[in-house]
């Protein structure tokens, strides 16, 4: 095992063991774009080009990661989320911060102080009211602080944004009619709400929907409209991607399926039925439930494909399971967990039912649970092809698995079952404006893999192919996969 004597916490060459790692990240992943195809910063704050006031709102507002480690350390809720000043905040994070050693968040943590306010002493209890005043002061003072300027200083290409169906898209028309930044921003097409048949908001939801489109909902018919039109309305803003967060990806097809044209009107009927009655409060079975939920993400895969969007599919997400916190927080409040559903079957014919009719978009595969890697990198490739490199995607290691070792594993299973020279990369999944260090995080393990593997004689200690290589995943993939017509 290799030792540093000399190295320096969070130095230059900063998880680069290797002179070929080195310079790999240097004079290359450096040097690249960012194309942080999927985050959830709030498009209004982007449009209003928002400056902060203090590093608790930038830092701490929102972020359910850091959230969940304050608990673990024991600090009182109303540190949290609650009602404490906000430098009260920021102190309870800092006296948090030495507990996080082994932790992704204490790397991130102070990459961001690093990278963005120049301060590389590590946080803690001590250091805090310092750095508090340094940051304080920089946010009020410096123009680069405001949501352009940090998306200038980073070079981040694109941003894709997380919307609902029924959102207006306004903050998303405001910024591309401003033209006050040379980042792209766009939506993305996220209709979890639509397919939650069983979920006790859904009628109210629905009425939601056919509102924000200028239509009462009544039939399968009338929501299908709607989506379609909501679709166009996205695509006219930019859109290039869907997202779905599922537990599982359901399969379950109408009663006499097998039929063809007759099975598939039977199966529309069915899907008719249980949607009216659900709107009715009546209640359907489980399986009348399923069938819907298979419908819908059917016939939004093949409308993705249409437009020539991307499907994303992130599974594995186990929600709100403290009932008691989801009660007096609401969700996304860092209270959800790794799901264990078996995967394999339903997500191979529902990829297989679009592909069947030549309607199965780009698509990322994510799984929060490791042991899902696998299954996800064998059932894709038997689904490449259509003359797109790297048409099916293993999705960057996500959230729970956001780390090194998480990182390593999903590019080693893709290395293993695929073509890791066609990965997509890295995206920050954030609700901050301070999480585009991940991308160097990424970009820094990606590097050094490829250098120790060059070095121990595994692939060739060929720059210019190693470069081209690092180069694609750090940006130019991605920037390829999410084009269309030359619009972005």
């Amino acid at each position: 095992m290799k030792s540093f004597p000399d190295r320096k916490f969070l130095d230059r060459d900063f998880l680069l063991t290797t002179k070929t790692a080195q310079r790999l990240y240097h004079e290359v992943a450096a040097e690249e774009p960012i194309w942080d195809y999927h985050c959830h910063l709030i498009p209004q704050e982007i449009a209003d080009n928002r400056r902060f006031p203090d590093l608790a709102a930038m830092w701490l507002g929102g972020d359910h990661y850091k959230w969940r480690a304050m608990r673990s350390n024991g600090i009182d809720e109303r540190f949290i989320t609650g009602d404490a000043e906000p430098y009260d905040k920021f102190l309870a994070w800092a006296e948090t911060v030495p507990y996080l050693i082994g932790n992704p968040l204490y790397h991130w943590t102070h990459l961001e102080l690093q990278r963005y306010f120049d301060i590389s002493e590590p946080l803690n209890r001590e250091s805090a009211p310092e750095i508090w005043k340094t940051t304080y002061e920089t946010l009020q003072k410096d123009p680069r602080f405001s949501v352009y300027g940090i998306f200038k200083r980073f070079k981040v290409y694109a941003v894709g944004t997380t919307d609902d169906p029924g959102d207006t898209l306004e903050w998303h028309e405001k910024i591309a009619t401003a033209q006050a930044t040379e980042t792209k921003v766009v939506p993305s097409f996220r209709p979890d709400k639509v397919i939650a048949i069983d979920k006790e908001d859904f009628a109210a939801y629905i009425a939601r929907l056919g509102a924000a489109a200028g239509k009462t909902i009544c039939s399968l018919e009338d929501l299908l409209e709607v989506l379609k039109a909501r679709m166009d309305l996205f695509d006219t803003w930019g859109c290039r991607a869907s997202d779905h967060g599922l537990e599982y990806i359901p399969f379950e097809l109408a009663k006499d399926s097998s039929k063809g044209i007759a099975g598939e009107q039977t199966w529309e009927k069915e899907v008719h039925e249980t949607l009216v009655k659900v709107l009715a409060g009546t209640p359907v079975d489980a399986r009348s439930l399923e069938s819907y939920k298979t419908f819908m993400l059917c016939f939004l895969g093949a409308q993705y494909h249409d437009r020539g969007w991307v499907m994303q599919l992130h599974l594995a997400a186990i929600r709100s399971i403290n009932s008691q916190a989801f009660k007096t927080l609401g969700p996304d409040t860092g209270h959800d967990g790794i799901h264990d559903h078996r995967i394999a079957e339903n997500l191979a014919r529902f990829l297989d039912r679009l592909q069947s009719r030549q309607k199965l978009p780009r698509t990322i595969l994510y799984s929060l649970n490791p042991k899902d890697m696998y299954t996800l990198g064998s059932i894709m490739g038997s689904f490449q092809g259509d003359g797109i490199p790297g048409k099916m995607q293993l999705g960057s290691a996500w959230w729970f698995l956001d780390h090194r070792d998480g990182m390593e594993n999903q590019m080693k299973v893709l290395g293993n079952l695929g073509l890791l020279s066609r990965f997509v990369g890295m995206l920050t999944d954030s609700r901050s404006f301070l999480s585009y260090p991940r991308h160097e995080y990424f970009r820094r393990i990606l590097c050094n893999m490829l250098g120790a593997w060059a070095e121990a004689g595994e692939i060739p200690l060929h720059f210019p192919l190693l470069s081209g290589m690092v180069q694609d995943i750090s940006f130019r993939n991605a920037q390829r996969y999410f084009a269309r017509h030359d619009r972005i």
